[in-house]
C-alpha cells in the first residue's frame, strides 16, 4: 500500500521528545494508483460525495460524543487454564473501605459520577489538560466532564464538522486522551463496557443535513422543530440500525452496554425527549442551526469513518423513500405496559445478530459504490473469525460461579 498524506491533518506530536509531525494519509493501491476500496477513510468521502449527487444537501455535520474511562490500573490475561481482569480506580465506589493511607474518602458511588466537583473528581486537570492537546492540534472542543459511572469515566465533547472531518477529529480525540492519561500514570479505554452494574461508554452522534446555507432538518411547525426530511432520515436509520450496529457498535462488548432496561438506548423509535430511545432530537435551542438529530446506540470502540458514512447512508435512503419512522415516542419508556414495551422494536442484543443484520441489509450502503460488496463481507468475514467465535468459544469467569459445583 501507498500511503498519501493529508496535510490539512497534519499537527505537531506534543508527546514525544523528538519533534515529530503527526498526520493522516490515505491508501492507495500500489499497483493502479487508485484509491484503496478497503481504506475507510476513502468510504467516508465517497459517502460526502454521494450526499452531492443526491442532490438532497450538500453537506452534512457529524457531532461525536466520545465517552471513555481513565483507570489507574487495568490487568487482563487469557490462557488455556485461566481467563481474568481487573480494572481499578482511586474513584471506585469498591475502594470506599480500602486502605490506602490515608484513606479520604469521597469516592463516587456507581452512577453518581455525573457532574461531581473536585476532590471528588479526581480528574478535572487531566481532561483540562487534553483538551488543550486537542485545541492545539486543531480539533475544537465544545465541553468536558466526568460522566455518570464511577472510577473515572469521562467525557469530551469536540465541535461538530463534515463528515471525513468529524472522523479524522475522533481519531487524532483517542490518541491524544490516551497519550495525556499515560503521561499522567492512568490508562484509558474507549472499551464500551469495562465495569459490571455501572454505566457503559457510548457515542451519542449529533447530525444534520445542509443545503447551502440552509439546514433541512428544522422547520418550526414540525415535531420538535424538525423537517419532514430529517423524519425520514430518522425512518431510514430506525430501518436500518440493526445493520448499522455491525459497525457503529463493532464488538462483543458493545452489547454488554446496550441492554434493556437500564439507560441505555436500545429502543429503535425517535423522541424529543426519551434517553432510551435510538433516535432523540435535542432541544437545547429553537435556533433553526442548531438543530439535529442524535443516535445514540453507537459507542467508541468504532471506526468512526466506517460508522458516519453507514449512518449517512441508512439516513439518505430514508429521505430518498420516504420513509416514515411513526409516531414519536414520548412516554416513559421505562414504565410501558409490558404489551405495549413488546411492539417497540430493539437493536441486536448481539455482535453476532447484528452481522446477521448487515448480511441480509445492506443494499443501501452500496449506493454510488460507497461502501462495496468486498468491503461488508470483509468487515463481516473478519468479526465472526476474530471476535465473535473466540468470545463464544471461551470459558466466562462467571460461568465458574454458576456451574464449578454442578
Amino acid at each position: 500500500m501507498i500511503l498519501i498524506p493529508d496535510p490539512d491533518s497534519a499537527f505537531i506530536d506534543p508527546f514525544l521528545e523528538v519533534p515529530t509531525l503527526a498526520i493522516i494519509c490515505d491508501v492507495y493501491d500500489p499497483i493502479t494508483r487508485q484509491p484503496y476500496s478497503r481504506d475507510p477513510r476513502y468510504v467516508a468521502k465517497k459517502s460526502e460525495a454521494y450526499l452531492r449527487q443526491t442532490g438532497i444537501a450538500d453537506t452534512s455535520y457529524w457531532g461525536p460524543e466520545a465517552e471513555f474511562f481513565l483507570f489507574n490500573e487495568a490487568r487482563y490475561s487469557v490462557a488455556t487454564n485461566e481467563s481474568f481482569y481487573r480494572v481499578d480506580s482511586v474513584e471506585g465506589w469498591w475502594n470506599s473501605g480500602k486502605e490506602m493511607g490515608p484513606g479520604l474518602g469521597a469516592q463516587i458511588p456507581a452512577k453518581r459520577g455525573y457532574f461531581p466537583v473536585p476532590p471528588a473528581d479526581t480528574l478535572q486537570d487531566v481532561r483540562s489538560k487534553i483538551v488543550l492537546a486537542l485545541e492545539a492540534a486543531g480539533v475544537k472542543v465544545e465541553v468536558h466532564h466526568h460522566e455518570v459511572a464511577t472510577a473515572g469515566q469521562a467525557e469530551i465533547d469536540i465541535k461538530y464538522s463534515t463528515l471525513t472531518h468529524a472522523a479524522d477529529s475522533l481519531m487524532i480525540y483517542k490518541y491524544i486522551v490516551k497519550n495525556v492519561a499515560r503521561q499522567h500514570g492512568l490508562t484509558a479505554t474507549f472499551m464500551p463496557k469495562p465495569l459490571y452494574a455501572d454505566n457503559g461508554s457510548g457515542m451519542h452522534t449529533h447530525q444534520s443535513l445542509w443545503k447551502g446555507s440552509e439546514n433541512i432538518f428544522f422547520d418550526e411547525a414540525g415535531y420538535a422543530q424538525i423537517s419532514d426530511t430529517a423524519k425520514y432520515y430518522i425512518g431510514g436509520l430506525l430501518k436500518h440500525a440493526p445493520a448499522v450496529l455491525a459497525l457503529a457498535a463493532p464488538t462483543t462488548n458493545s452489547y454488554r452496554r446496550l441492554v434493556p432496561g437500564f439507560e441505555a438506548p436500545v429502543n429503535l423509535a425517535y423522541s424529543q425527549r426519551n434517553r432510551s430511545a435510538a433516535c432523540r432530537i435535542p432541544m437545547y435551542s429553537a435556533t433553526p442551526a442548531a438543530k439535529r438529530i442524535e443516535f445514540r446506540p453507537p459507542d467508541p470502540s468504532c471506526n468512526p469513518y466506517l460508522t458516519f458514512a453507514a449512518m449517512l447512508m441508512a439516513g439518505l435512503d430514508g429521505v430518498q423513500n420516504r420513509i416514515d419512522p411513526g409516531e414519536p415516542m414520548d412516554k416513559d419508556l421505562y414504565d410501558l405496559p409490558p404489551e405495549e414495551a413488546r411492539q417497540i422494536k430493539q437493536v441486536p442484543g448481539s455482535l453476532a445478530d447484528a452481522l446477521k443484520a448487515l448480511e441480509s441489509d445492506y443494499e443501501f450502503l452500496l449506493k454510488g459504490d460507497v461502501f462495496t460488496s468486498d468491503v461488508i463481507e470483509t468487515w463481516a468475514r473478519y468479526k465472526w473469525q476474530n471476535e465473535v467465535d473466540p468470545v463464544r468459544i471461551h470459558p466466562h469467569p462467571y460461568e465458574f460461579v454458576l456451574y464449578y459445583d454442578v
